[in-house]
């Protein structure tokens, strides 16, 4: 139990069910829930997961498609076979190599990560429809600190 002695006595009850809540779905670093929601915050893999919903994607071809489509611009090898990696681990992606010489190397989505991306694009919906609030919450905020 944590000790929530300084923390408003109305709030304590709620902050108490979030810790319980934590401790039991997500409290150690390596929790998937924390894991999760960190390699979808990043600035890579939620586009990775949209293009590998397309089909599957070599190594090169996925990361000349990503390169075309972000507007950070290009991605590294070494990033994206990182990400790659980290959503292989976890089950999203599954890496296809053939047997020819030399091998063919490929990445598709797992039925988990076709999931993962329904959830994602259900996110991607609200942030579109609350895009105006969130816009105008940040120029009152900008107008507020000038």
């Amino acid at each position: 139990m944590i000790d929530l002695g300084d923390i408003d006595p109305i709030l304590q009850a709620d902050v108490a069910g979030l810790a319980a809540d934590m401790r039991a779905h997500g409290y150690q670093r390596a929790d998937p829930v924390r894991e999760v929601f960190a390699l979808l915050g990043d600035r890579w893999t939620t586009l990775i997961l949209l293009v590998l919903n397309i089909g599957a994607w070599r190594h090169a071809d996925l990361r000349r498609v990503l390169g075309r489509l972000a507007a950070e611009g290009r991605i590294s090898q070494r990033v994206l076979t990182l990400k790659l990696r980290a959503l292989e681990r976890d089950g999203f992606v599954a890496r296809h190599a053939t047997a020819d010489v030399p091998p063919m190397v490929s990445y598709a989505l797992t039925p988990l990560g076709r999931d993962l991306v329904a959830q994602a694009r259900i996110v991607m919906a609200w942030i579109h429809a609350s895009r105006e609030a969130i816009h105008a919450a940040r120029d009152a905020y900008d107008a507020a600190k000038s």
